[in-house]
């Protein structure tokens, strides 16, 4: 359990014996092979059995270090979630993806195991902080962007209120998980269809570690969409008026970061870290002219770089580029 959340919320804990419950700090720092380690030596010291259940109760942080862990565990446990931020009920929850950081490369390490049960409570969202929020919706962009949405202008429109009445996000939140369910349900192991989810991933991931994560996972995923934007415009993949169509649909949620012209040698190291890189190609998920987006490989990083060089050129916060 998360541990923010066992002080808020102290009868999610008081049924249970100390010794089968871990706090754990629901920072990127935790999200590594040294944390599941402790988890795997507590659940051997309380004679965990493979007919025995893990709970995990906190975001996408609790979500894999717990995933992680019961995926290697006795070759694979059950284990049952309950998100309580945003990301994790909007999108995390659902998908069966374990992942955690090694070396300094976010999400490099992970399996597929799904939990065996999900159970989402919307008052968990009252206690978040705006930035959690707004981190949830970040992924959320990204699904109605992608498929093409009838809530994405909605949602957009009252961003100032779901952000203050979190009640309002349900239906959102629905439909976030109506989109990745059926995709996973057509690739459930992001081989082919379902890998254009990764929109802004790419870009977001490293944003994420260049700033130190002190950007939040989901606003860095929409500031990367942004830069996935650029880049299709800059190849000639898009129009500017459709690059201007896509800021639009997004722009509220781009957070104020700013990648400095002397850290764009080390961003791009960090794409080709990428785990869905390959050797001597970095590969990202571009949008279409038309509708929704596509893996395309770059095996230009010169050609990439100058593209993100512009990009900070033209980044004026939240104005247009």
């Amino acid at each position: 359990i998360d541990r923010k959340v066992s002080k808020l919320y102290p009868k999610l804990t008081d049924r249970w014996a100390d010794n089968l419950i871990l706090e754990i700090d629901a920072t990127e720092a935790n999200k590594e092979l040294r944390t599941c380690e402790t988890l795997l030596k507590k659940l051997v010291n309380v004679s965990f059995k493979k007919n025995m259940r893990l709970v995990a109760v906190g975001g996408g942080i609790i979500q894999d270090i717990t995933s992680f862990t019961a995926s290697v565990l006795y070759r694979g446990i059950n284990w049952v979630f309950m998100p309580t931020t945003l990301l994790a009920q909007a999108d995390s929850c659902v998908g069966s993806k374990t992942s955690i950081n090694f070396d300094g490369t976010k999400n490099l390490l992970g399996g597929f195991h799904p939990p065996k049960e999900i159970y989402c409570f919307l008052d968990f969202l009252k206690t978040l902080s705006p930035d959690d929020i707004k981190s949830g919706i970040g992924e959320i962009l990204h699904y109605y962007v992608v498929a093409n949405s009838g809530k994405l202008e909605a949602l957009m429109n009252n961003y100032e209120d779901v952000i203050v009445n979190r009640d309002s996000l349900q239906d959102y939140i629905v439909e976030s998980l109506i989109i990745k369910k059926e995709m996973v349900q057509k690739d459930e192991f992001d081989l082919n269809e379902r890998r254009v989810f990764n929109y802004g991933h790419t870009f977001g991931h490293a944003i994420e570690v260049m700033s130190g994560f002190g950007v939040s996972h989901g606003q860095a995923v929409t500031l990367g969409m942004d830069m996935a934007n650029f880049v299709a415009y800059y190849i000639g993949r898009i129009t500017k008026n459709k690059l201007e169509e896509l800021r639009s649909s997004i722009y509220k949620n781009i957070p104020n970061y700013k990648i400095q012209p002397d850290q764009v040698d080390n961003f791009i190291e960090l794409l080709k870290k990428d785990k869905k890189s390959v050797k001597g190609a970095i590969v990202c998920i571009l949008p279409n002219q038309d509708l929704g987006a596509s893996v395309v490989q770059i095996d230009d990083a010169g050609m990439l770089k100058k593209a993100i060089v512009e990009f900070i050129k033209r980044q004026k916060g939240k104005e247009n580029v």
